[in-house]
């Protein structure tokens, strides 16, 4: 007698009435059939979402990628546009530095200083946490060093302007022209620099400039001022010395009578006193100094006011010779 087994149920054979026979599965049969079907689906199902998973992005999963993408093009454009920040701001820090401020003749602001970054290695610690921590602290660095210079410039402007606002004060206060009238310097003895002293005969930094005149030549104020002192002062004899602020003094030395008194007002051009030969001196003439900020300065470059061009190149080469000075 054979079986033969269909998908659902088994037939027998029978041989007697020589046909086949239904026979119905059991119930443990029918469950270990469904459980084998179960499984081999849930199998091919779990198969099929791997793979889906694998290959394709969820619609989650593809917005995110899309908000990634946006915002790494974001922060390069960032990037890109801090550099180009940056790079103009090194522009205005240059002209700042080597131009407005020597016009201004305000103080240097070191580059070490405009361009110092921060300090501390945990600065940005709470940002190591972020997607594309990197990228994100690197942008934030950038910008933070650009508002720090940024700050830093926007104060040196600010100062300039005053400056600016001042400067036509300031340039009726600066040292302009020469203190006597020879403006055809056939009369200047010696210039600023190392000279023959004309006592002791050996060489000594000479101060200031001297002007060979006449006992009573006129004496003028270089520039709007108030004076300080009017006085004998050891080696120059009589002298006067004008605080013109902006941390500018002239002192004229060796002057044979006064025409101004301590703390008079006095404006440039204004007679102030007349030459002698007081003190330390070979002979009738004037002993001009400019002092800017406590250190004597060659007063041969404060006469733009006074001489033309080709006047003021005689004056130069006249006021370089390595002759002795008068005091």
């Amino acid at each position: 007698m054979g079986i033969f087994r269909s998908r659902k149920a088994y037939y027998i054979y029978n041989p007697k009435m020589l046909e086949y026979e239904r026979i119905y599965p059991s119930a443990g049969e029918r469950f270990r059939i469904v459980l084998r079907n179960l499984s081999w689906g849930l199998l091919f199902g779990t198969g099929i979402f791997f793979a889906f998973m694998y290959f394709f992005d969820s619609p989650m999963e593809a917005l995110l990628r899309k908000e990634n993408r946006l915002l790494q093009t974001q922060y390069d454009i960032l990037l890109n546009e801090l550099s180009l920040a940056n790079d103009v701001l090194e522009d205005l820090q240059l002209r700042d530095e080597h131009l407005y401020r020597a016009v201004f003749q305000a103080d240097s602001i070191p580059m070490s200083i405009r361009r110092s970054g921060f300090g501390g290695s945990n600065r940005y610690e709470y940002l190591k946490g972020l997607p594309n921590s990197d990228l994100v602290i690197a942008t934030t660095t950038k910008m933070d060093i650009l508002k720090k210079q940024l700050y830093i410039q926007s104060n040196s402007l600010e100062e300039l302007i005053d400056l600016a606002k001042d400067m036509e004060n300031k340039i009726r206060c600066i040292p302009a022209i020469q203190p006597v009238a020879n403006k055809d310097l056939k009369r200047m003895a010696s210039g600023y620099g190392m000279r023959i002293d004309p006592f002791y005969h050996i060489p000594r930094f000479h101060t200031g400039m001297d002007f060979s005149a006449d006992i009573g030549t006129e004496i003028y104020a270089t520039g709007d001022g108030t004076v300080i002192q009017t006085s004998r002062k050891q080696g120059y004899g009589n002298c006067i010395i004008i605080d013109h602020g902006y941390d500018y003094k002239t002192l004229y030395g060796h002057i044979d009578k006064y025409k101004v008194r301590t703390g008079q007002k006095v404006l440039r051009g204004e007679v102030i006193a007349t030459v002698g030969n007081t003190g330390k001196s070979k002979g009738p003439h004037l002993h001009y100094e400019v002092i800017y900020k406590g250190r004597h300065d060659n007063p041969a470059n404060y006469y733009f006011q006074d001489l033309t061009p080709e006047e003021y190149d005689r004056m130069l080469q006249l006021a370089e010779n390595n002759g002795q000075t008068m005091d």
